[in-house]
């Protein structure tokens, strides 16, 4: 999205009568107004750092099947190969925290286990239209172009938000903040604005590995370094083809996604749960029974998901999802003997 004409509707105030700090706190103000309930600053110029991690991880084949993260890697890790125009990058997190334990789930091993992102209304669409309406303020009040960026595009979001302050990227290699934890959905705004970056945020890791060691498929073998390619989130919604028999067993009743390494995190405790509506767990999502989502036809899947991020991922991955799932639930004379 880019202001169309030289004539945009422009504020009493420019931003250039302002100090840089001033306008900044400004634009976090209505940030905030907008729905968001995190906001930094960062400069768009390339980090070396950036482009040399994602070059490696490709070239050991951690990605998998995401053919599209091997494409163009010198694009991908250059906000300004995006939009050379671009002098400032608003980086934004809106908290999606759940009210308990996602991992306590796994003593329910009759229900499937969803991603806490994924049981409300799809966040692609919930931070995009707080994007649009935001960047259109910030366009119409100081007469700058912008253009805005969650998840789907080529751009680097998590590396970004740390230089903007955000939070540091964990051993989980995930957003860690330390108000709201590990649980940050991202979105950007590139403007013409040229603003002051913020500090970047430093790690705060130190010597703690809980994250590593909450990973049920061993995908965190090296902190800092997933691979996706045992990494359940990736299995479930990202890969194409069958669940490898070894990992099978390990995914448990998880069939879109996994929470574990992010519940681990210690920094959840400053965490809250979400105040936007839209990303609380939907009543049929937040723990639904193996047995009623092996009994829906395609047509049922995409009525019962509709609105929801898992519909992208479609109605053979999750019903494949479904029945290792099952495959991993105790039978019923188990059941019986364990309640007995």
């Amino acid at each position: 999205m880019s202001k169309t004409t030289a004539e945009s509707q422009v504020a009493p105030f420019s931003g250039a009568a302002r100090s840089g700090d001033a306008l900044k706190a400004e634009i976090r103000v209505r940030a905030r107004a907008f729905g968001f309930d995190a906001v930094g600053f960062a400069g768009t110029a390339a980090d070396p750092v950036d482009g040399s991690n994602l070059r490696r991880y490709i070239a050991e084949g951690r990605h998998g099947d995401m053919d599209w993260m091997a494409r163009d890697t010198g694009r991908r890790a250059n906000p300004l190969a995006v939009w050379p125009e671009a002098r400032s990058a608003i980086c934004l997190g809106v908290n999606y925290g759940p009210a308990g334990d996602p991992r306590s789930l796994r003593d329910e091993p009759e229900r499937g286990a969803i991603s806490v992102y994924a049981r409300g209304r799809d966040y692609h669409k919930v931070i995009k239209k707080r994007l649009k309406a935001f960047a259109r303020w910030l366009s119409d009040t100081y007469g700058c172009e912008v253009r805005v960026f969650v998840d789907t595009a080529p751009v680097m979001e998590k590396p970004l938000a740390m230089r903007a302050g955000l939070g540091w990227i964990g051993k989980h290699t995930n957003l860690v903040s330390h108000r709201f934890g590990s649980w940050l959905l991202l979105g950007e705004v590139f403007t013409t604005l040229d603003l002051v970056a913020d500090a970047p945020a430093a790690d705060r890791c130190g010597s703690c590995d809980a994250c590593v060691r909450a990973c049920p498929t061993d995908a965190l073998a090296k902190p800092y370094q997933i691979d996706a390619r045992r990494c359940v989130s990736y299995l479930t919604i990202e890969g194409k083809g069958a669940i490898p028999q070894e990992l099978a067993a390990a995914l448990g009743n998880r069939i879109f996604g996994c929470d574990d390494c992010l519940a681990a995190c210690p920094w959840n405790k400053f965490a809250t749960p979400t105040p936007h509506i839209d990303l609380r767990p939907r009543a049929d999502l937040a723990a639904p029974r193996l047995h009623d989502l092996a009994a829906l036809d395609e047509a049922g899947f995409r009525t019962r998901f509709a609105g929801t991020a898992i519909k992208r991922t479609g109605y053979q991955r999750m019903r494949r999802n479904i029945r290792n799932a099952l495959s991993n639930a105790p039978r019923d004379d188990e059941t019986s003997r364990r309640s007995g």
